[in-house]
């Protein structure tokens, strides 16, 4: 069982600055991440550090004593240290809609790494739809690699986007990327439909036929004219979910907030949850883009460096400050757009009966109604009664939707009286076999007998 003062768990920009913050000031720190590595320029730096980099590793338990359990390409690892920083990121959300299972709908962030990879999507032709600036991002990628898309389906109006636009002049560098994107888009062809929803995508012989609908800023589909088009891939995302069940995991306080992205744990400025020395960093603390992500794990990792006396604390004070005001100044922008990206109140309603929600378990908004009728009020006693979060993403991509819906149906109710599912280990899905390792039936050792 390998010790370390402090392990990071995310190896994203949130997770690595925290990892690189902690390292600087004298801590031991192990960081751990199911990808085979970071961003080329962070994967630098965490090269040339102290940190012991575990990536390849999938995380699947987390223990009270800081423990962590991990399976990498050489077998299962153990450590235990005594702080751990969660930096997990974000799950991105995806309202359902009547198609959404069909092959070739994609999320936006699947869309963004598969282009950011150099791999091609699928066709030549795409629809975006959904909310947030990585629409425009995701547009822009694939009108410079050569594809055509035929519309911006965007829930977002024009007031939304000014606010945006009017956020991001305290950071001009990432306003000139986003003037950039559209230029780009413009001189595509690119026709956006604001304040619009997609409805629907059906096969229509080896391409979709997307349909989608005016809305209003609650994200209703109107009662208005279908435009329908033909394409060979739908490209679609709601914003982001926190990644939050390692903090469920291990019983710190949580909170509902539409605008953090959902639920979140209780933490302070410097990440510090009700659990001592359990941090929370970056988009896992609350949506806040890449850029504020990474300020704010420098933040955390300095923060925990001061809490374990890994330096005095006249030098990482004045640090501490400096991150602090950066983290500040980038927030302010990652705010905006993390409540343009929010769940509307009422985007849930126009998903139809037959649709499915829950994908894993196949379960239809129809069935998490009829729980509800039948008694069944928060989204623990919905997933006893019809399996819904029970699959291999644990709850992660239905959770969020199935919860508006319970709220919905009750009317009076609300997300939290609702509650979010409880975490449970395996945090993701492993192969018991990989965990056990090879072995004869005469290797298990039989203990004697009790005495009587």
């Amino acid at each position: 069982m390998t010790e370390f003062d402090v392990i990071v768990v995310g190896g994203g920009p949130a997770g690595a600055h925290a990892a690189l913050a902690a390292a600087s000031a004298g801590l031991d720190v192990a960081l751990f991440d199911e990808h085979p590595a970071a961003g080329a320029a962070l994967q630098r730096e965490l090269c040339a550090s102290t940190i012991k980099c575990f990536f390849s590793h999938v995380v699947w338990s987390v223990s009270g004593e800081y423990r962590i359990d991990a399976l990498g390409p050489q077998g299962p690892v153990h450590c235990t240290a005594r702080a751990l920083i969660v930096a997990a990121g974000a799950t991105e959300r995806m309202v359902p809609f009547e198609g959404w299972t069909l092959s070739g709908v994609i999320s936006l962030a699947n869309a963004a790494e598969l282009l950011s990879s150099s791999e091609s999507l699928q066709g030549r032709s795409f629809l975006v739809a959904g909310c947030g600036p990585w629409l425009a991002a995701v547009a822009a990628k694939i009108i410079e690699a050569g594809g055509h898309v035929d519309a911006i389906i965007d829930l977002a109006g024009h007031t939304e986007r000014g606010r945006v636009v009017m956020g991001l002049a305290a950071r001009p560098a990432l306003l000139v990327q986003r003037l950039k994107w559209w230029r780009t888009i413009r001189r595509g062809g690119t026709p956006r439909y604001g304040r619009h929803t997609i409805v629907s995508a059906e096969n229509a012989g080896e391409r979709l036929r997307a349909t989608w609908a005016q809305c209003d800023s609650a994200g209703r589909a109107l009662d208005t004219p279908r435009i329908s088009t033909l394409v060979d891939s739908i490209i679609v995302g709601h914003g982001f979910i926190p990644a939050s069940d390692i903090t469920r995991l291990l019983r710190a306080r949580h909170r509902f907030c539409r605008e953090a992205g959902g639920w979140v744990a209780v933490a302070d400025e410097h990440g510090r949850t009700s659990r001592a020395l359990l941090y929370v960093a970056g988009d896992a603390a609350a949506i806040v883009g890449t850029d504020a992500a990474a300020s704010h794990g420098g933040l955390v990792g300095l923060a925990c460096a001061l809490d374990l006396a890994a330096s005095p604390a006249a030098k990482l004070k004045p640090r501490i400050e400096l991150a602090r005001r950066r983290h500040r100044r980038r927030a302010r922008v990652g705010r905006v757009m993390a409540k343009m990206m929010a769940l509307r109140s009422a985007q849930v309603d126009g998903i139809a009966p037959e649709t499915i929600v829950c994908k894993c378990e196949s379960v239809k908004r129809s069935e998490i109604d009829a729980a509800c009728d039948a008694g069944a009020h928060d989204v623990n006693q919905l997933k006893a009664w019809t399996r819904c979060g029970m699959g291999p993403c644990q709850g992660r991509i239905c959770g969020d939707i199935a919860a508006e819906l319970l709220v919905r149906r009750m009317a009076a109710a609300s997300r939290e009286s609702v509650g979010v599912f409880t975490a449970r280990s395996p945090l993701r899905p492993i192969v018991l076999g990989a965990l056990t390792g090879e072995f004869e039936y005469g290797d298990i050792v039989i203990p004697h007998a009790a005495p009587l």
